[in-house]
């Protein structure tokens, strides 16, 4: 057998530092089946007041954008599915559609995406799709165009969150003087601009963050216990990837880059007993009072090629446990329970 490569090494010894230190028993007990939803990367879970649970993620065709709703998260996976937008034949919006997250806000819903153009694939931006309906799986999609974040770079993994009357929008960009993806954070006025400049909050700074690629990505923001929450994934899409944590006071000034305090460590790693490697790019959730913590991942470690060519990033989702501090316990990946 070949030697592994050194960034897997760094990462297996990062992995059971951090395994040793986290609690497991949210892992124990899963309360969903694992997988959750095959091939469906980046995963998107938003509870409306309409009783309805809305769910999107990545095709690992990178070619369309689909959406289902339940009543349940249990009921989810057996959700038709629709296909409510299709890339571009050629131009912009052509290639790579990535990463769709959708909202309801003033009345309307809106889902953000990432893109390449067809002729330039990896000239990455963000945009916004408009519905006027109710059902979102009904009326007609707008294209809002794009989300124009202060320069021209590669950009995605918009999400968008309120906090205190305050419509803030995180994502993440590439920046000329920083090597790697970065983390921002701006107030936005519609929900397709923002209305103050960028806000670098993180960039790829420690080891675990810099294998393969160095890379913050796929912000989202969860509210408990007085904090801002605000989890990230890090590093490669192979079984390096991970989740990284900063945390603010729901005081704080948001955009401030010293209101969050960021982990010196991964929150949520690949787990080699369970054999889950890969976890990240995570949203969350709550299912009957229960805080649920959704997020893909692989169940192999070694890939041939690019790891983005591999389409088995399924959606998994398990319960988020919380400590006496107030703080949340990622715990470990899950092992799987279905057969396939």
């Amino acid at each position: 057998m070949s030697p592994r490569p050194r960034f897997l090494s760094l990462f297996i010894l990062c992995a059971c530092v951090c395994a040793s230190l986290t609690a497991s028993h949210a892992a124990d007990s899963p309360s969903f089946p694992n997988p959750f939803i095959e091939q469906r990367a980046d995963p998107w879970i938003y509870r409306h007041t309409d009783g309805y649970a809305y769910f999107m993620g990545t095709v690992p065709e990178y070619d369309r954008l689909v959406l289902r709703r339940a009543k349940t998260l249990h009921a989810l996976p057996a959700a038709p599915e629709k296909t409510i937008w299709r890339k571009h034949p050629a131009g912009t919006m052509g290639a790579h559609i990535w990463a769709p997250e959708i909202h309801f806000i003033d009345g309307k819903w809106y889902v953000y995406f990432a893109a390449g153009a067809s002729d330039k694939i990896w000239e990455i931006r963000i945009y916004v799709l408009e519905n006027a309906a109710a059902n979102p799986l009904e009326g007609e999609w707008v294209e809002k165009g794009q989300l124009k974040t202060g320069w021209e770079s590669f950009a995605l993994d918009a999400s968008t969150f309120e906090h205190r009357g305050t419509r803030y929008l995180l994502w993440t960009q590439r920046h000329p003087d920083i090597k790697g993806t970065n983390l921002y954070i701006a107030k936005m006025d519609t929900p397709w601009s923002i209305s103050t400049p960028a806000v670098l909050l993180s960039k790829p700074e420690f080891p675990w963050e810099q294998i393969r690629y160095w890379v913050n990505e796929g912000p989202t923001v969860l509210h408990r216990n007085g904090r801002l929450f605000l989890t990230y994934s890090a590093a490669g899409t192979g079984a390096e990837y991970c989740l990284g944590l900063l945390t603010a006071d729901e005081n704080a000034d948001l955009l401030n880059p010293k209101s969050w305090s960021k982990s010196r460590t991964p929150v949520f790693v690949s787990n080699a007993e369970n054999n889950i490697f890969g976890p990240g790019h995570n949203c969350f959730s709550t299912e009957n009072g229960v805080d649920l913590l959704v997020y893909h991942a692989r169940n192999y470690a070694e890939i041939s090629g690019d790891p983005l060519r591999d389409p088995n990033r399924h959606t998994r989702v398990q319960p988020l446990t919380w400590k006496k501090d107030g703080t949340p316990n990622f715990g470990v990946p899950a092992k799987e329970t279905t057969v396939r």
